[in-house]
């Protein structure tokens, strides 16, 4: 899952269809399977194509490391239907989350898939869920308008409403405030790391708010299939206040 995803928001992020074998950037050389070992080709090779010796970017190794804690998060706390939906759930996040780092684009061809597949297997009840999936659109496109229209200018991307409609129900609407305050505590952790690394940040400076609403999202699906209750999340978030 980790190699297709990093092909995946590779190929997408560069307008290429998803299909086709993977190659070498550097010969155009077709990979054989022992180059596309997960991890292990990319360690053997010592980061360079075999045939002409290009170097390969470690973008590919970090994504499928990604993926492989994201599985083993899911499967760990719950080996059966709700770890793989914890595990896809968790996958689809990460795809986006590289996607709106790297291009600022959470594509719709991820983003209504996962809320349809959140109804269908995710956690809590499914009137919850529902709510969850129409309070979620509704609150950022509301916020997203009201940017717009007050400044003049696009303060939020069309996609981050979707996404959050799709986190709604796959978590329930209850777990919608709390990853509201997981992105927006991560997104200020960052800006006050870039700051202080010399780059410039002001109210214009660009945040991927889709990919931290999807590290908060996957946090708290680990809370709630680990047995959280609403109870325990506010007791927690008091004492971090």
């Amino acid at each position: 899952m980790g190699s297709y995803i990093a092909a995946l928001t590779q190929r997408w992020g560069q307008g290429e269809p998803n299909r086709g074998r993977s190659r070498c950037d550097g010969c155009g050389r077709t990979l054989s399977p022992q180059d596309l070992v997960p991890v292990l080709s990319y360690l053997v090779l010592r980061g360079k194509c075999r045939t002409c010796g290009a170097s390969i970017g470690a973008r590919a190794i970090w994504i499928e490391l990604a993926a492989a804690v994201i599985g083993a998060l899911a499967f760990g706390l719950n080996a059966g239907l709700i770890g793989l939906g914890g595990a896809l759930f968790g996958w689809a996040l990460l795809a986006l989350f590289l996607l709106d780092v790297e291009q600022f684009w959470l594509p719709d061809r991820i983003t209504l898939p996962l809320g349809a597949l959140g109804l269908a297997i995710g956690l809590g009840p499914l009137q919850d869920r529902l709510i969850g999936l129409g309070a979620g659109f509704l609150a950022l496109e509301l916020i997203r308008r009201s940017y717009a229209a007050f400044r003049g200018v696009e303060g939020m991307g069309g996609g981050d409403p979707k996404l959050f409609a799709a986190i709604g129900a796959w978590l329930g609407w209850f777990a919608l405030p709390f990853v509201l305050l997981g992105a927006s505590v991560i997104g200020l952790g960052a800006a006050i790391f870039l700051a202080s690394r010399g780059q410039d940040m002001n109210a214009k400076s660009a945040m991927p708010f889709g990919a931290l609403m999807a590290i908060a999202a996957f946090a708290c699906w680990i809370a709630a299939a680990s047995g959280l209750t609403l109870a325990d999340l506010i007791m927690h978030s008091m004492e971090f206040s």
